[in-house]
């Protein structure tokens, strides 16, 4: 925090730094609850809206411009006379202690009745849903910005104090909430904890405007300050905010996927990834208001570009070093966190030094950081839509590194040469933003050529990769043996031969010992294609719709013989979407079976899929006697949920499948249809063959369903009591799993 001299002749400027001190506490418990709300309230949309990329981004976006207008209007409210920023503070936080008290209950009322809306509808709602409270929140900073200065005559050194105390709070509560709150507390706890702190902060500040006495006032040195005339144009900086802001996002989601590949698409990777950034800006962010405070306008001006080249020069060791760490799984994360939070320290620091060159300390100084700010979020929101939906779908890892230090190189010469320096100085401070972009692009091409097999190694066992498919939905590899991952976990392998079952591929063969005419099947989850291609040529399936939300497997089956001819197969119909999603906008959709092989149950948003909640919604789209197969990962929680919700049912290897009506377990139909299996014009058993006629002897008796393959509702839910079904609101063992508690 910034230090201010004063003189002790004044009482007023004598509480200065008690002031100072009430409103940092006071801000940085703010940001506590304000990143809470978000991680919350995202989760809470992802579930109505989808977790397809377009619906994260839409909800990512909606937040951000929320912020951006409600600065927008914190800048005006400061220079209106008779602003009390402590009591505004106050209202603000009880106003959104209020909203979040009920706001998953409005956004599951909004999501019933918007379920079928088109995608630019769902945009708007997203940001009406959000609009009040990001609104309040983004309205704090320029209020603050404002007040503080009046107190120190010092504008990078206020945004600085400031930004720091708030972002790391906001940090703070990110790895509080993935450690403590969402693995013990759930959705409905965070709520009530981030609400709580509003009120605290509320109260506090109302009690801190009431008894703190008069506002103070700036000090004669701070005065100097504030008559300073700013040496960059306003029209410069916030084009550099807006640059800075854009590439700062692109960072974040770049970082977030290298993570989420290397742990398999956890939910800690975003908390870890998202805690170290804030951080990480937080930590640059001070630093830069003290730099603001402590020299010259001209160092500080060297300082802030130098920082933007030390960024570059973090960022591109990020990936070299991923890569060859990857064989150790906890020296690699702790390089990266340390990685992440360097990188997003520098580019913290951008915005407080924009405000000291191009920012008056003076009565518009709210209103001008507001419009900085604004800038700032716009290249947010930018940054979320372009490099998160767009340029991903067009660059991998390694080109979107190259990418960003060739784009932070740019934001560096800007204000390197912006800067009022002679010209050796910026020819000499060229050849080093230029040297350290190439010595970074450099590395990545020699030291990072094998990142995605290197990270991929803990399941592939270091084999090649034979195909890698990078788009905005994530990243598919498929090995030299054939398996295929999606964002670093197996997701299954190119089989559809049940007498050589390397996959488990008897699965979706064992649909008609569970069903006798599943004539019409809803498949959530393509993968490998190897399930499409089975279930689609059972001879008793007439239609198969497959739900899949990531349309790079589509591109990864299209290249592999055996499973190429389901993308042509007259009964398939493929939907690109999210599979929760598209039943709740389809309940006029009814099918005899509903299959779900996609994920594991501890990944980012698998309970989206496992909870009690979805299965109520599959329930209402299955006819009469239809049954649901899905995979649990072998999850107990899982099981339980499929038997608590479910009249009837079974474990079924690593999968439950089943139903409100009693199942139709039958040998001699599902024999029956086995014989009758061909897949692309070939038999799968011949007929009069004897091996193939002891195979199928083989599952007649291995499956029967009082054998030792099925465990029954009865018994698994005596196995299994006093384990928790999975809910909504709990998020089964998201983020429980890797902190080794389930």
């Amino acid at each position: 925090m910034a230090t201010i001299e004063l003189s002790a002749a004044s009482p007023p400027q004598a509480a200065a730094p008690e002031r100072i001190r009430v409103l940092c506490i006071l801000f940085f418990f703010s940001g506590f609850p304000a990143l809470i709300y978000q991680l919350t309230w995202q989760r809470s949309l992802f579930r109505i809206f989808g977790v397809n990329t377009e619906s994260v981004t839409i909800v990512v976006t909606a937040f951000m411009l929320g912020l951006g207008l409600g600065s927008l209007a914190g800048g005006w409210l400061s220079k209106r006379d008779g602003i009390r920023p402590l009591l505004l503070l106050g209202i603000i936080e009880l106003a959104t202690a209020a909203f979040g008290l009920v706001s998953l209950s409005i956004f599951d009322l909004v999501g019933r009745l918007t379920a079928d809306m088109s995608l630019p509808a769902i945009a708007v709602i997203n940001l009406l849903l959000v609009l009040v409270p990001t609104l309040l929140m983004g309205a704090t900073l320029p209020i603050l910005v404002a007040y503080l200065v009046r107190i120190s005559g010092q504008i990078g050194s206020a945004v600085g104090t400031l930004y720091f105390v708030n972002t790391l709070g906001a940090g703070a509560a990110c790895l509080v909430s993935a450690v403590l709150i969402f693995p013990f507390l759930g959705m409905h706890g965070a709520i009530m904890i981030a609400a709580g702190i509003n009120i605290a902060v509320g109260a506090s500040a109302i009690a801190a405007h009431v008894f703190g006495g008069a506002p103070a006032t700036a000090s004669s040195k701070a005065a100097v300050h504030r008559n300073a005339t700013p040496i960059l144009g306003m029209g410069f900086v916030a084009t550099l905010a807006a640059a800075g802001g854009f590439i700062s996002l692109s960072y974040e989601i770049y970082l977030f996927r290298t993570i989420s590949f290397a742990s398999g698409s956890s939910s800690l990777a975003f908390a870890v990834t998202l805690g170290s950034f804030l951080i990480g800006i937080a930590v640059g962010a001070q630093r830069a208001g003290q730099v603001c405070e402590t020299r010259s306008t001209k160092n500080a001006m060297a300082s802030a570009a130098m920082d933007l080249v030390w960024a570059n020069g973090f960022a591109a060791a990020f990936l070299p070093l991923m890569t060859q760490l990857a064989s150790n799984i906890v020296a690699m994360m702790i390089v990266a966190v340390i990685a992440i939070y360097l990188i997003a320290r520098q580019w913290g620091a951008l915005l407080p030094y924009l405000s000291q060159f191009g920012i008056a300390a003076d009565a518009r100084a709210g209103q001008q950081t507001a419009l900085l700010y604004f800038s700032n979020i716009v290249g947010c929101a930018t940054g979320a839509v372009l490099t998160g939906f767009v340029l991903t779908d067009y660059f991998g890892l390694r080109q979107m590194a190259v990418l960003l230090l060739v784009a932070g190189t740019l934001c560096a010469l800007m204000l390197a040469f912006a800067h009022p320096a002679a010209p050796q100085e910026r020819l000499r401070f060229g050849v080093i933003a230029a040297s350290v972009l190439a010595l970074g692009i450099a590395a990545n091409a020699l030291f990072a050529q094998r990142l995605l097999e290197n990270l991929q190694s803990k399941s592939i066992a270091g084999r090649d990769l034979a195909r890698v498919v990078e788009n905005h939905s994530g990243i598919i590899t498929v090995d030299t043996n054939g398996t295929v991952f999606g964002n670093g976990m197996y997701d299954g392998a190119f089989n559809t031969d049940v007498k050589h079952d390397r996959n488990g591929i008897i699965r979706p063969y064992a649909l008609s010992l569970f069903h006798g005419a599943p004539r019409d099947v809803l498949m959530i989850g393509l993968a490998s294609g190897s399930w499409a291609q089975v279930i689609a040529n059972n001879p008793d399936v007439a239609s198969l719709t497959i739900v899949e939300i990531n349309r790079g497997y589509l591109q990864v089956i299209a290249a592999q013989d055996d499973v190429r001819s389901v993308l042509n197969n007259p009964k398939v119909r493929i939907i690109e979407d999210d599979g929760r999603r598209w039943l709740s906008h389809h309940p006029e959709a009814h099918f005899d079976a509903v299959v779900v092989n996609t994920t594991w149950h501890f990944r980012a948003n698998a309970s989206n899929l496992l909870s009690s909640e979805f299965m109520e919604l599959v329930k209402r789209h299955l006819n009469d006697g239809g049954i649901y197969l899905y995979n649990t990962t072998n999850s107990r929680r899982a099981q339980r949920t499929a038997c608590t919700a479910f009249a009837h049912g079974a474990h079924f290897l690593n999968h439950m499948v089943v139903s409100q009506s009693p199942i139709d377990w039958n040998q001699a139909r599902w024999r029956r249809t086995l014989e009758a299996y061909s897949i692309d014009g070939k038999p799968e058993f011949a007929v009069g063959d004897a091996a193939d006629q002891a195979v199928l002897d083989r599952l007649m008796t291995d499956y029967r369903n009082d054998g030792p393959m099925f465990e029954q509702c009865p018994q698994l839910l005596a196995a299994t009591e006093g384990k928790t079904p999975i809910t909504d609101d709990n998020m089964g063992t998201e983020w429980r799993y890797f902190l080794g508690l389930e």
